[in-house]
């Protein structure tokens, strides 16, 4: 869904939403564009949930919060924000500090024990087998920030139907990780 009240965007995005097809009497496309278009049910399924948008960022926010508190003290980093933005908390991932010997993957492995899913951060577009003969920019030749978060990132459980209490079976099971 895509509200504005700029009509030049709502044009433009039309226009990539509709694979940037040229207005050509042929295929012809010189921008990249993409099929972004919404059936009526996608629709009104993304109407429905309108009603409850703040409620789920609210929990969203609870949920990265106690996160938050409940590692503090441990090696690992919430993923960060501006303090002008406001984000809306979707994921909870954590990133383990590059000293550190505990691994995301032995993480995991201690949560799965538990029948608690995480995953990996995702892996960059560029790591992507579909992309590895493609160019990439880094900030210099020895930097490859996207390759290092995902090599130490891990994303936490983070559904809005998580109770306190298996969110604070989480919490300990990492703790128990780096004790």
């Amino acid at each position: 869904m895509f509200l504005c009240d700029n009509e030049e965007a709502v044009k433009k995005v039309r226009f990539w939403a509709t694979q940037a097809r040229d207005p050509a009497p042929h295929y012809q496309h010189s921008e990249i564009g993409y099929n972004y278009r919404m059936s009526n049910i996608v629709a009104g399924i993304g109407r429905g949930q309108l009603p409850y948008l703040d409620d789920h960022i609210r929990r969203k926010r609870e949920i990265y919060n106690t996160y938050k508190e409940g590692l503090q003290d441990l090696p690992v980093t919430m993923n960060p924000y501006l303090e002008n933005s406001e984000p809306n908390h979707w994921l909870s991932c954590v990133l383990i500090d590059k000293k550190e010997k505990t691994t995301y993957q032995a993480i995991m492995q201690k949560l799965e024990e538990h029948n608690i899913e995480s995953r990996p951060i995702w892996k960059p577009m560029h790591m992507q087998p579909v992309f590895k003969d493609m160019d990439y920019i880094t900030k210099d030749s020895s930097s490859n920030i996207g390759k290092d978060i995902f090599s130490r990132g891990l994303c936490l459980p983070s559904d809005i139907k998580m109770t306190e209490e298996e969110q604070d079976t989480v919490i300990s099971i990492i703790k128990g990780c780096f004790a």
